[in-house]
């Protein structure tokens, strides 16, 4: 029989199995809050130092404080006794679509943007960067027919695009800038000026209204990478001098609005200006030379009429014979130039990313195709030709394009561009298990969270680290620099929401058509099937399933969530909440390539009000 205990004259009750359990817990709970919060953090008033030496760690106090672990605005959001607050104000211009976000600094300090935005279906974006303005100057008073306007109106497009694709705002100046500015009276003033050299100076007076900073020639292109040096200085947006560069005679100036000034006034003073053809020389004489010359940039390629003299003589006669048809050619070799300008920065090669290979082959498809169409050659009048500015530039050879591959992980590799396809957690889900009619508790049981974004960053986070952390990297590759300029993410239920025009404009060059190439290894215009280190290789049978699956499940995703109804609309949320990792990388990337597209419309509509619409896609030549 079992002793019974006595304290103070009363039976001591016994202790079952679970009162013990219960006691430990406790006194677990006490020391775990023991050792969080009862640490000194900070020396109290009322302690006094007892060492002269002002370098020496302060003794603690005791003064108790919260570790820093428990203080992030993350888990903040946590807190389950909170109030309730508003969302944040909507922003102009923050919906594409069925895409909506929110631009904020803090778009790195949270892993899931409804942690700010209070929505689900909003996306939290960084601060749209300011974009630096770049000028050329179009005269539009001298009078030419449709044609000349026309292949004029190309070229005014090709550059705009170039420089938009390395993060500028190309603005196309006219006279009627000009005539704006208070020293057009003065330079009416002067007599016996050569035509040249007013209009040069009218080039300048343009640029002088707008408040300085760049002014390039038309015919100045950059093929350099986006991470150049003098690409990143220029768009920097800051010039504490009026500079030019060697060998770039007027191609490119910058500076600030009063040296501007400066350098109108010495060249309009100028005894020479009856005979001088532009205001470099007009002022070149002068004993204080307002510019600071630099050194040849690399990144910039100039095709002024002496370099196509030198090295494009073939151009160059088709342009004296018939100008318009000349100018066509020139448009051509300046687009293939820009073309293989960014061929030889990605000289690596591109690789179409295929987390989860198994069964996404028809999933990355649109992204294959456009990785073959960047990696063959353009059309060219000279093909085997360099830009002026890498005379020993790799020429384009269709016989040996461009590498494209397809690996399931992303790899931060110099010299590679990288092309992803972003699904949606129900797209993935119906793909992978290559099963439409999923249940709840068939997600729960059978299948990994976030799978997509754990596959596709193996390489670049050690293995152990959940998902979050793994988005938050992930929304970094997309949108912060330099990675932002060396990858492209296409939303894979509506890869179609890029056009033709769009990836134009993201790259800076026309991109050659879709075309059947030799080295298709692919059935049916399918990419190669990857390698089995990756995963199993699907089997033909499994192609085509993947194949109806991928073209129903896109209906339902892309459909209006008010739309949605009974067990599509379950389902689709089971999956989203089942993978909110997966489905925050979705919506982020359908928000970033949105909020892009609506930029450049909204400064395109705005910019085809001026010079009569040259440059723009849909111009006015009358």
């Amino acid at each position: 029989m079992p002793r019974q205990y006595v304290v103070f004259g009363r039976p001591v009750p016994r202790l079952g199995s679970r009162h013990i359990s219960l006691i430990f817990v406790c006194l677990g709970l006490f020391a775990l809050f023991s050792l969080l919060f009862s640490f000194p953090s900070e020396p109290s008033e009322g302690v006094a130092l007892t060492t002269t030496d002002a370098t020496a760690p302060k003794p603690a106090g005791h003064k108790f404080g919260i570790p820093k672990s428990l203080k992030s605005p993350w888990l903040k959001k946590l807190n389950p006794f909170k109030p309730p607050s508003h969302p944040p104000q909507r922003q102009k211009n923050d919906t594409d679509g069925e895409s909506s976000w929110y631009s904020d600094w803090r778009w790195l300090t949270m892993p899931f943007s409804s942690s700010i935005t209070l929505d689900e279906d909003r996306a939290v974006l960084p601060v749209l960067t300011k974009r630096t303005p770049i000028y050329c100057y179009y005269d539009t008073t001298v009078e030419k027919d449709k044609a000349n306007k026309e292949v004029e109106s190309d070229l005014l497009l090709a550059w705009r695009r170039a420089w938009w694709a390395k993060g500028f705002q190309p603005t196309i100046l006219s006279p009627a800038e000009a005539m704006n500015n208070p020293l057009y009276e003065e330079l009416q003033k002067v007599e016996g000026m050569t035509d040249l050299l007013r209009t040069d100076l009218m080039r300048w007076l343009a640029w002088d209204n707008m408040g300085g900073g760049l002014l390039a020639h038309n015919l100045l292109f950059p093929m350099g990478a986006y991470d150049d040096p003098l690409l990143t200085y220029l768009r920097r947006g800051e010039f504490p001098s009026l500079t030019r560069w060697n060998d770039l005679d007027d191609g490119l100036f910058v500076g600030p609005k009063v040296e501007v000034e400066t350098a109108i006034k010495l060249a309009m003073a100028s005894p020479h200006v009856k005979v001088v053809k532009g205001l470099l020389a007009a002022i070149q004489d002068k004993s204080e030379d307002p510019f600071t010359v630099d050194t040849n940039p690399k990144a910039l390629a100039f095709y002024s009429a002496r370099n196509i003299e030198v090295k494009y003589p073939k151009v160059g006669e088709d342009i004296t014979a018939t100008r318009v048809s000349g100018m066509k050619k020139l448009n051509q070799l300046i687009n293939a130039h820009l073309h293989l300008a960014w061929q030889n920065t990605y000289f690596k090669g591109i690789s179409v990313v295929k987390p989860l290979p198994h069964h996404t082959t028809h999933l990355i498809k649109p992204a294959y195709k456009l990785a073959q169409r960047l990696s063959h050659c353009p059309e060219s009048p000279l093909p085997k030709t360099c830009p002026p500015n890498m005379p020993k530039c790799t020429p384009c050879d269709d016989t040996h394009p461009l590498s494209v591959t397809t690996p399931a992980h992303y790899a931060n590799t110099t010299g590679i561009f990288t092309i992803g396809t972003v699904p949606h957690p129900l797209t993935m889900l119906t793909l992978s298990s290559l099963n439409s009619d999923l249940t709840i508790p068939f997600i729960r049981r059978h299948t990994d969270r976030d799978p997509w974004i754990y596959d596709l960053t193996t390489t670049i986070s050690p293995k152990g680290i959940p998902a979050a952390p793994r988005v938050v990297k992930f929304k970094e590759i997309v949108a912060s620099d330099p990675t932002l300029a060396s990858s492209l993410w296409l939303q894979a239920e509506n890869p179609s929401s890029l056009s033709n025009s769009d990836l134009d404009w993201i790259f800076g060059f026309e991109i050659p058509s879709e075309a059947s190439y030799p080295d298709d290894e692919g059935k049916g215009g399918l990419p190669p099937m990857h390698d089995k280190t990756y995963g199993p290789v699907p089997e033909e049978k499994e192609l085509e399933m993947e194949r109806t699956l991928l073209e129903k499940v896109k209906r339902v995703v892309m459909e209006k969530k008010e739309r949605l109804t009974g067990e599509k609309k379950v389902i689709r949320e089971a999956a989203e909440a089942w993978n909110l990792a997966d489905g925050e990388a979705w919506r982020f990337v359908r928000a970033w390539m949105g909020r892009a597209s609506v930029e450049r419309r909204r400064w395109e509509g705005e910019e085809r009000r001026y010079v009569g619409g040259m440059g723009s896609e849909k111009r006015d030549y009358s």
